[in-house]
């Protein structure tokens, strides 16, 4: 039988001049980048989608 997994999810604000870290940090921390859209003040301002496994007991 295949596994069912429960996902959390998080959507927050990326700063373009330190992309990298940022997105190092969030991978770090078990974040998986789902997508990357453009906000609401133009194309200077991204906003990332990321996504984690919920773990059981948590």
């Amino acid at each position: 039988m295949a596994t069912i997994h429960k996902w959390e999810y998080l959507t927050t604000p990326l700063l373009i001049h330190n992309t990298k870290a940022i997105l190092d940090n969030f991978g770090s921390d078990g974040w998986e980048l789902v997508q990357v859209i453009q906000g609401p003040q133009g194309p200077e301002s991204l906003v990332a989608y990321f996504k984690r496994p919920i773990t059981e007991g948590a």
